[in-house]
């Protein structure tokens, strides 16, 4: 256990390092809580590996995952709205034409390898993941998000088949 901590506090202290880098990669929201994220995301990856960290499914993706194309309570354009914005609230924001954020290579660079290194701390990484049930949870994720990603687009549809008008 003392060496996952040693393993894990050595990946948050190269991460730090990198961070003023991986800051560049924003110019829209904030950056600097963005990027703390990632950072917190990159460095916690190793203890989720070896099972220490749990990866936790939001229950509105759990619910989504249910039934992604049921409008059960959803009566009006208003009730629409909000289970688009809740969605959001989890998945991030949706695609926007021409909504494109610059990038800064160095960041980009930082990020990945930064990941790369923390990564890296585990020799069979692949079989550690699935024996550990990291990787299992991550599918479940995935699935989560996808189910997800498809409610917010249907309720999206109807939200424009019915002619709304009220603010997203």
């Amino acid at each position: 256990m003392n060496r996952k901590l040693h393993l894990i506090g050595c990946a948050g202290l190269l991460l730090a390092l990198s961070l003023p880098a991986a800051a560049q990669t924003q110019n829209e929201g904030d950056p600097i809580g963005d990027t703390v994220k990632k950072a917190g995301d990159i460095a916690s990856q190793p203890a989720k590996d070896v099972g220490v960290a749990k990866t936790e499914i939001p229950p509105l993706l759990v619910k989504a995952g249910q039934d992604p194309y049921s409008l059960s309570g959803i009566n009006n354009c208003d009730q629409l709205a909000a289970a688009i914005r809740e969605l959001n609230g989890v998945l991030g924001p949706d695609f926007a034409v021409g909504g494109r954020k610059k990038e800064s290579k160095a960041g980009k660079l930082a990020e990945a390898g930064s990941a790369s290194v923390i990564n890296s701390l585990i020799p069979f990484r692949g079989i550690v993941r699935e024996v550990s049930g990291a990787a299992p949870a991550q599918r479940r994720l995935n699935a989560a998000i996808d189910a997800g990603y498809a409610r917010r687009g249907f309720l999206r549809g109807t939200y424009q088949a019915r002619g709304c008008k009220a603010p997203i």
